[in-house]
């Protein structure tokens, strides 16, 4: 048996197009990107409100993009609601009559962990990248839609103060925090260092 060496041609077919490697090499960074700003949520935190300060300036200095910012802001009280909300909730008007599951009403109620429908990595990154997309739209006059913005401001005020307002209803209604400070920490026996431990 010969060991037959491919060809340049035979090469060229085996291999994906330029497009896709391109893509799977950003998509491989990006992910790598990700996976190493993850444990540091305050630091996250502070580069996105730095960002939004950014954004906002922007937007101040040049008077205009303002219904760019009105979509950026439903946007993220939309997933702001989403991060507030539990994954498994009943409906916010009535509880159904089906056996699905629910969050515990009663004492009795079997305990189930507080579980967001959007998990915190997921509303830092899609708020991120919202706020960079709307920093690249106010590069380009065609999104400076001319408004009058106080209108937008009022009307924005207005729905945030509804939607928190039945957000707090339902968190009332089925008792639930959905943050973790100041809840209570239950510590088991704290063992004496002279208790022998039992290996079974």
């Amino acid at each position: 048996m010969s060991d037959v060496l491919p060809d340049e041609s035979t090469a060229s077919l085996t291999q994906p197009p330029l497009a896709t490697r391109i893509y799977r090499t950003i998509a491989t960074r990006n992910q790598l990107f990700l996976d190493k700003v993850t444990p540091h949520t305050f630091l996250r935190w502070m580069f996105t409100l730095l960002l939004l300060g950014v954004y906002f300036l922007r937007v101040y200095v040049s008077q205009g993009w303002y219904l760019v910012t009105y979509f950026l802001a439903i946007f993220l009280l939309n997933q702001l609601l989403a991060f507030l909300t539990p994954k498994v909730t009943p409906t916010f008007t009535e509880e159904s009559d089906d056996d699905g599951p629910s969050l515990p009403t009663h004492s009795g109620d079997e305990f189930r962990p507080f579980i967001r429908r959007l998990p915190e990595f997921k509303f830092w990154w899609t708020g991120t990248r919202a706020i960079i997309i709307c920093l690249f739209l106010t590069m380009f006059n065609a999104f400076n839609i001319p408004v009058f913005w106080p209108i937008l401001v009022v009307y924005f005020i207005t729905l945030f103060c509804i939607t928190m307002k039945r957000q707090l209803k339902h968190m009332m209604k089925y008792k639930y925090i959905p943050f973790s400070f100041g809840k209570t920490i239950y510590k088991g026996k704290s063992e004496s260092p002279d208790t022998p431990v039992v290996i079974q």
